[in-house]
């Protein structure tokens, strides 16, 4: 028979489990933090930091009430332990009724004296007092720069709920349970320092590879932190990401063959011939990232005609439209990715006026 001692042992492993990281059928069914206190905790996407400062302390104190809620279980599950009679419990029993009292009261009391002055004293708060420096005058414009960039839709965001990475035009962030740590990208530079590759099944063709980067702050009241992403996430990063990018001896970053193909279809594009703009005309942004100029004009320059004679290009009359990577991009989703050596010579429709091209029509604008 197993021991008192055993069965609080696992039961407290698997409820702090259940808490901590959330499984997908809790989730499914609504139960989270995040579900269950909704109407306290506001909007994430509209106050982003007041969100996670009421999310960290609600979380504390409901994983401080999980060996008081364990006891009480017991209680129920067990009537032949006599756990509702103090005077009946073992010893073992009394002490950890104790000891689970006392947590969920020193939380009780730690998360009394963070919400004093506004949340002044919270752990988040005073993350934030390390960026008070012009051109911010207290930690609430801090929190105001960043609930702003969150609202934006171009923000990098990637990760698991418990260490979630995001990356705001002037903040990199990390999310945990209890926290959250940040850095100016102004003051900061980032380190590659490790890699780890995951097969995910016998079975799968394409291992992961982790990423592990250490962010490092000019700051010194700014301590270092790790962020842990896919490296098929780590071009998107480097491109939102606008401080230095070290890159250790020892780790090799594994790039896509979409992202291999794209550096490849850059460089062919470079030995095109450009395209000059008609006197007048203005470069515009490109509409399919809205944030780098308009740098390609297609133009038909492949003479290869079809098996019936007629050529396989066609005339594109768009101005114009799409930067250099976002046109790799739509090229590349176009394509069998099953058989990426045919990737180069293949052609593909326009994506605004639908007439086909291949790689020698992509003319860079000067």
């Amino acid at each position: 028979m197993e021991s008192p001692e055993l069965t609080f042992t696992l039961a407290y492993t698997v409820c702090s489990l259940c808490f901590v990281f959330t499984p997908n059928e809790f989730r499914s069914a609504g139960l989270t933090i995040q579900n269950l206190f909704s109407s306290w905790l506001g909007s994430e996407e509209m106050d982003f930091v007041q969100y996670h400062v009421k999310r960290s302390s609600t979380t504390l104190l409901v994983h401080s009430a999980l060996p008081l809620g364990y006891y009480m279980g017991m209680c129920i599950a067990a009537p032949e332990k006599h756990l509702k009679y103090v005077h009946q419990m073992s010893d073992n029993w009394r002490v950890f009724v104790v000891l689970s009292v006392c947590v969920l009261f020193a939380s009780c009391i730690l998360i009394f004296y963070w919400s004093r002055q506004g949340w002044c004293n919270h752990p988040i708060s005073r993350a934030l007092q390390a960026h008070v420096h012009p051109p911010y005058s207290n930690w609430g414009s801090v929190a105001s720069s960043i609930n702003t960039e969150f609202r934006r839709i171009d923000k990098f965001a990637t990760g698991a709920p418990g260490a979630r990475v995001i990356v705001t035009d002037s903040w990199v962030l990390k999310v945990t349970t209890y926290n959250i740590y940040m850095a100016a990208q102004n003051d900061c530079h980032v380190t590659v320092t490790e890699s780890r590759q995951h097969q995910l099944s016998p079975d799968s063709t394409s291992p992961i590879q982790l990423l592990t980067l250490r962010v490092h702050s000019i700051n010194p009241a700014v301590r270092p932190f790790d962020i842990r992403l896919n490296s098929t996430e780590y071009g998107e990063l480097r491109e939102k990401l606008h401080a230095p990018i070290r890159n250790s001896a020892n780790v090799v970053i594994h790039q896509t063959i979409s992202e291999l193909f794209l550096e490849t279809f850059q460089a062919h594009v470079d030995l095109n011939q450009p395209y000059s703009l008609p006197t007048g005309q203005e470069v515009e942004p490109c509409i399919g990232c809205m944030q780098a100029p308009a740098s390609t004009k297609l133009v038909r320059l492949c003479h290869v005609d079809g098996a019936d004679g007629e050529p396989e290009c066609e005339q594109c009359f768009c101005r114009p439209m799409w930067c250099l990577s976002c046109l790799g991009r739509w090229f590349a989703s176009r394509q069998d990715q099953q058989r990426p050596e045919t990737w180069l010579s293949s052609r593909v429709p326009c994506p605004t006026c639908r007439a086909k091209f291949c790689i020698l029509d992509v003319c860079l604008v000067h």
